[in-house]
C-alpha cells in the first residue's frame, strides 16, 4: 500500500457517517478515488429506489478524497453540484472521482456514479465540486 493509499485509508476509516452508512474506499491515486456502497433496505427512499441523499454522500466524500489526494493533504468541500440523472435501482453504487485541474490550494473535481443493476451498470448521478486544503490545527 502506497502513502498516499494509507493517508486515504486512515482518514476514510476515521468517518463515523462513512462507517455507519458502510460506504468502502475501493481505490485511491494522486488525483482519483473510487467510493462503492452495498445497497441495504435504509438507504432506500419510499419508492425503492437509493436516497438522493446517499447519491449525495457518495458524492461529496468521492470529490473530496480526489481533490485532497491532489492537493496533497487533508481537504473540504467548498461547493458541489449533484444532477440525479436517473433513480438507483441496483445493490451496488460506485462513485468515481477525478480531479479535472488544481491549484495551491483548491481543486475541481467531477464524480460519476454508476448504479450496478442487472440490466447493467448505470449512470444514476453526476456531481462536480470544488475541493479546498485546509490545515488541522495541532492540540
Amino acid at each position: 500500500m502506497s502513502d498516499v493509499q494509507a493517508f486515504a485509508a486512515e482518514i476514510f476509516n476515521s468517518q463515523p457517517f462513512t462507517r455507519w452508512i458502510g460506504a468502502e474506499l475501493v481505490s485511491v491515486g494522486s488525483d482519483h478515488a473510487d467510493i462503492g456502497l452495498h445497497v441495504s433496505g435504509h438507504h432506500r427512499q419510499q419508492h425503492g429506489f437509493v436516497h438522493g441523499g446517499v447519491l449525495s454522500y457518495l458524492a461529496d466524500n468521492a470529490l473530496t478524497f480526489a481533490g485532497g489526494v491532489a492537493l496533497g493533504g487533508d481537504a473540504l468541500t467548498s461547493e458541489f453540484k449533484i444532477n440525479y440523472i436517473r433513480p438507483a435501482r441496483g445493490g451496488y453504487l460506485m462513485a468515481r472521482a477525478r480531479t479535472i485541474g488544481k491549484g495551491k490550494r483548491q481543486a475541481v473535481c467531477q464524480c460519476e456514479i454508476l448504479s450496478n443493476e442487472d440490466s447493467g451498470s448505470h449512470l444514476c448521478a453526476v456531481a462536480q465540486g470544488t475541493i479546498i486544503s485546509v490545515a488541522v490545527p495541532a492540540d
